[in-house]
């Protein structure tokens, strides 16, 4: 059994990793320029908003397939649609969250994730207090118990894991039984899933780390 790391789809076989987690950067920063009434913008400029170089911004845009202007740049408007049509982001998934806890109910109350093709459609918590009827955003949630149903009914594509570290293996063999095909998982815990299943780890523990390591060495430079 093995893990994957992100979506297995055609664009992303060609596709650098660092590549895929850079391009949403520039989308946040090309659609910031448009908010503020900008019609084109340069590899430089995006290349000194992202903190990389220039080249590597318009080496990254040549996988999306997208020309710019001499001089000028690209069209804010047409580099939106294509960066966002090529994340993936127009196409809207169904998932289903599982752990209702205060990261859960956090990410249920994140409307913007649905602007980026993620709809959370139901909660799933062991917590009897929670099911049968509560509403987080709108969102209803349910016992993990009555996950089955549910899924036949909406048919949903992606889990949603923030489940205590010691239930994450337990669930995600639940829910993948019941016909889930990605994981996005925020426990600290690795998952072990079938080839066929995608897995994001999304562990803000390890950033933490990270984050605290930099702080170590620029205090001991100090």
């Amino acid at each position: 059994m093995t893990t994957m790391n992100q979506y297995d789809t055609p664009q992303s076989w060609r596709l650098p990793e660092p590549t895929l987690r850079r391009l949403p950067w520039y989308l946040a920063f090309v659609k910031l320029l448009k908010s503020r009434g900008e019609t084109y913008v340069s590899s430089t400029q995006i290349a000194k908003e992202i903190n990389v170089d220039s080249s590597q911004v318009a080496k990254d845009l040549s996988f999306v397939n997208i020309s710019g202007k001499t001089r000028v740049g690209y069209e804010v408007v047409t580099l939106i649609a294509v960066l966002e049509d090529f994340l993936g982001f127009t196409v809207q998934h169904r998932a289903f969250l599982f752990g209702v806890g205060s990261l859960g109910a956090a990410l249920l109350q994140d409307s913007g994730l649905k602007q980026y093709g993620l709809e959370i459609v139901a909660g799933f918590d062991v917590r009897e207090d929670l099911a049968g009827g509560t509403l987080i955003n709108d969102i209803p949630v349910y016992h993990i118990s009555e996950f089955p149903d549910r899924q036949k009914a909406l048919d949903a594509t992606i889990g949603v894991i923030t489940v205590p570290v010691d239930q994450a293996q337990s669930v995600t063999d639940h829910i993948i039984a019941g016909g889930i095909r990605a994981l996005w998982n925020f426990t600290p815990f690795r998952i072990r899933v079938p080839e066929s299943v995608v897995v994001q780890n999304t562990s803000m523990y390890a950033h933490l780390a990270v984050m605290f390591n930099r702080l170590n060495l620029i205090n001991h430079r100090k």
